[in-house]
């Protein structure tokens, strides 16, 4: 998923420990739902909702009605606020590639708007049709459930996926600190690189001045 530039979300900073908005993001946003709110409900319908995400993302129509069909989960054909509010977070987490940390950081809301059923367990399939969401690999898939389900039912219940969530954050942490690691270890190269080019040219300029003088001084 790409947020479209210059649309409203691209403007909105997504908090990277916590992924949540600050506090003026949170009323410009409200201010913002009120203005797609064209029949002054405090809700959006379907339609108003397809054409918010059309606006602000690539997704596809299908995409865009899963997502409608999750978050109302009450079937009652609208969502409010709380529920926009999460998808814009989720939104911003997806691209700011911080998926992890929001699936740790609100563990038990994405929780609960993966239980489809309301029967306090994730199947497989819940995963895969909201993988769009979420970029969960199918391999990560596959381990998740392999070492997760304790239980063996083929389902996370609530504990099992908190266990999930705590297992790929450590992951999440443990590739930002290799990233980290090599990017000081490239830029200490090319310190070096750079330092030995700069001694390289100097040696050189001091052989052609030591040439120069000789030649003068023969002369």
């Amino acid at each position: 998923m790409k947020l479209k530039q210059g649309s409203f979300l691209w403007y909105l900073y997504l908090d990277k420990l916590y992924c949540l908005l600050s506090v003026r993001n949170v009323k410009v946003l409200v201010e913002y739902f009120h203005l797609l709110d064209v029949h002054h409900n405090n809700t959006l319908n379907d339609v108003l909702f397809y054409h918010f995400l059309h606006h602000v993302t690539n997704w596809k129509r299908r995409q865009i009605m899963i997502v409608f069909n999750m978050l109302d989960w009450n079937a009652m054909g609208e969502i409010g606020f709380d529920q926009f509010y999460m998808l814009v977070c989720i939104l911003l987490a997806q691209q700011n590639h911080l998926e992890e940390q929001f699936i740790f950081r609100h563990s038990r809301p994405v929780f609960e708007l993966l239980d489809l059923e309301g029967e306090l367990r994730i199947g497989a399939e819940n995963f895969h049709m909201y993988n769009f969401l979420f970029n969960i690999k199918k391999q990560e898939l596959k381990e998740l459930y392999h070492d997760f389900d304790v239980t063996g039912d083929r389902r996370l219940n609530y504990k099992e996926f908190k266990l999930f969530t705590i297992f790929t954050m450590d992951k999440y942490q443990e590739r930002q600190k290799a990233e980290k690691e090599n990017e000081k270890k490239r830029k200490k190269e090319k310190k070096a690189l750079l330092k030995k080019k700069t001694q390289h040219q100097v040696n050189v300029s001091s052989k052609q001045s030591s040439f120069t003088n000789r030649s003068e001084s023969r002369m």
